[in-house]
This record gives structure tokens, sequence and C-alpha cells, in this order.
């Protein structure tokens, strides 16, 4: 076996792993346009990824109709959207998987064609500003992002609201869990740093007051489905979407350690090195190793993602500071990664420009190393 570590099993709440392969939520747009919810060929792509005991974390899904920035992008707010969800979760447990999904509200990170003309929320009137930043529109063009409405406080009581009636449906789908998507600067992010939350009532000011949202929602959650069924995502030191704490260590340091005593399911966190949010190519050196710092605050099991090769993920759990890597990119164009991982067999390249809508192509039609012609 080429990387031992990573096929340790695990017990991540309930669950057994059968190894410690995950696939990361991948944004992929390809739901239906009109319901947002997932359609058949979204079961298959995830039924093509299953593995017995191996985890899915199934890609990001607005948890309301404003949540939403991007077009063909699956929701967990219909009863439609959670039909469609039914028919993954049931292609993924057919193959003995275990699969979460992942719920998310983005915020600023949206356009008002989304809104029928309302402009996107956050939790202060603060627009995106960094260069070269655009947004995109609900016919898949590209625009200036707009400055956004500052939610009100009841507004962001209703944000949690959200989040709980999100959960309930990720139940009903048959689900094994839900992860809260606090990264990569959407809207639970947008509340915890200063840079993009400048309120001054009780979910503003202090690292208490900014990380109340963020909290409360993961309650909200943890009341549906108990704290072992529930995984939270974090970005410590990223800077997608225009995001960035100026100093990260102490906001950070304060969240991890309200979820150490929550006993969730994991923690997920992204390594710097990979903050793009999946839009680019992106390698930061010399940055800190997010795992290294927050592993010692944390106790429960710690997913850790971005720009992992079997060699740095088996490294990473062998060395204790992560227990289960989630691969994204290259589980995209190799559906049989952990055994492609196990048995050292070559790993077939992505193809970025497939990755964001579209239909089978760059999605369903990776094939399996067994179906690979030799060279």
């Amino acid at each position: 076996m080429k990387f031992p570590a990573l096929f340790q099993p695990l017990q991540i709440g309930p669950y057994k792993l059968a190894h410690r392969v995950a696939m990361a939520p991948l944004t992929r747009m390809r739901a239906e346009r009109e319901s947002f919810a997932p359609r058949p060929l979204n079961a298959e792509y995830y039924g093509q990824r299953a593995t017995p005991g191996g985890l899915i974390i199934a890609e990001a899904s607005p948890v309301l109709s404003h949540g939403r920035g991007n077009p063909g992008t699956p929701g967990i707010y219909s009863d439609a959207q959670v039909s469609g969800w039914r028919k993954v979760v049931d292609a993924v447990h057919a193959k003995g998987g275990i699969i979460f999904l992942q719920l998310w509200h983005v915020g600023r990170v949206s356009h008002s064609s989304f809104h029928g003309g309302e402009l996107p929320v956050s939790a202060s009137a603060i627009p995106i500003k960094a260069e070269g930043m655009k947004a995109m529109t609900a016919d898949g063009k590209i625009a200036d992002y707009e400055t956004p409405r500052a939610l009100e406080t009841e507004d962001v009581k209703g944000i949690v609201e959200a989040f709980r009636q999100a959960a309930k449906n990720a139940l009903a789908a048959g689900f094994d869990g839900v992860e809260i998507h606090g990264a990569n600067g959407y809207l639970l992010e947008q509340f915890l740093q200063s840079r993009s939350n400048q309120r001054t009532d009780e979910y503003g000011g202090s690292i208490e007051n900014r990380s109340r949202l963020l909290l409360e929602v993961t309650q909200a959650a943890i009341d549906v489905w108990g704290a072992n069924r529930v995984g939270v995502r974090l970005s410590p030191y990223g800077i997608a979407n225009d995001s960035g704490e100026p100093d990260p260590m102490p906001l950070y340091t304060h969240v991890v350690r309200a979820f150490d005593k929550l006993g969730l399911a994991y923690l997920h966190i992204i390594e710097p090195r990979s903050s793009g949010a999946g839009r680019a190519e992106v390698d930061w050196q010399n940055v800190p190793s997010a795992m290294v710092l927050f592993r010692p605050l944390y106790g429960g099991v710690l997913i850790a993602a971005g720009g992992f090769t079997g060699e740095t993920a088996n490294a990473a759990i062998a060395d204790g500071h992560a227990d289960l890597i989630a691969f994204g990119r290259i589980f995209i164009s190799n559906p049989d990664l952990p055994r492609r991982l196990q048995h050292d067999y070559p790993v077939t390249p992505y193809n970025r420009a497939t990755f964001y809508g579209g239909e089978e192509k760059g999605y369903t039609d990776y094939p399996v190393y067994d179906e690979l012609t030799p060279a």
C-alpha cells in the first residue's frame, strides 16, 4: 500500500469510515436552472465517487433563494430540491458511502440579478473591492460587485432560522449529516471578519459578537441533527472573495475553542495556500499551515483541505496534524480516487474549463482506472 495512513479506519460521529480520503464540497453549477433542484446527472456524478465507508461532502447549497450567487447551484429550501437531493443520497448509500450536505449563504458574493433586482445582503454595507474580482450575474455574465444591504438585527435572526430549516430539509433528504459553510468569504465569514463587519449591534464589534452568528447557526443545526452529525468549515488566513482578517489568530482561536466544546462530527479547515474558492489555480507560498496552528486547539476530528497530494496527505495524518484529508479538483477527474491512491495508480489531470456548468463533459465522463486505455 502506497499511503498507509490514508487507509486506516476513522470514527466520525456515529459513522465508521473505512479510509481517510474525503471528497471536498465542490460547486459544479449543474442543477436544474429553474428549480435549482439536483437532477439524475448529479446523482450519477456523486454515485461514481462513492466508496464503502468513504465520506463525501456534497456541494454548497443555499439555504434561501437570496443566499445564492451562481447559476445552477442546487438549493436546500424547496420540496423539489429535497426530492432531488434524495436521489443523490440514495446513489451514494447504494455504494456504501456516507454523505453530508454543506449549507451555504453567499451574502455579498452575489448580484442583484439573482434577487429580482434587490441588493445582496451582508454583515455591513461594504462591497467586495479586491482588484480584478467580478460578480457573476444570473444569466452567466460578468458585472461589478454591488454594495450590499446590511442585514438588520431581526434579519440576522431569520438567517439562523433559515439554516435551521435547511438542516431539517437535509435530514428529510436522507443525508448523514450537514456541514456549515463558514469559510471562503461567504456570509458567515463576512460576519466573522472585522474588514467586512462594522456592525454596532450584538453581531458586531468584539470577537465574541462577530462569532455569534456562526455559533448560532451551528447550534441550530445541532438542534436538528445532534452535534455528532454536524461539521463546520473554516478558512483561517484565507483571502477568497476579498476576505481576510488582519490578525486571524485571536478570532479563529476563539472560534475553534468554542467548537472544541460542542462535540462536533468534525472541524474542516482549508489550508491558506489554496484559498481561492475554486475560481483560479492558487498555490500561495510562505503562508502558515492552518492544520498545524489549530490542531492543538481542537481535540475532535480535524479535516484538512487544500492542494494536498497523496504524499502530503499521508504525511499530515501520520504526523498527527489532521485526521482526514478532503480532496477537491483531483476527485473531479478521478471518480475512483481512493483506489488510485491506495494502489499508486496514475491520476487523471482535471480540466478547469469544465468545472462550472455544462452537462456530462468534465462531470460524469471521467473514467475509472480500469477503463483507461494503456499507453
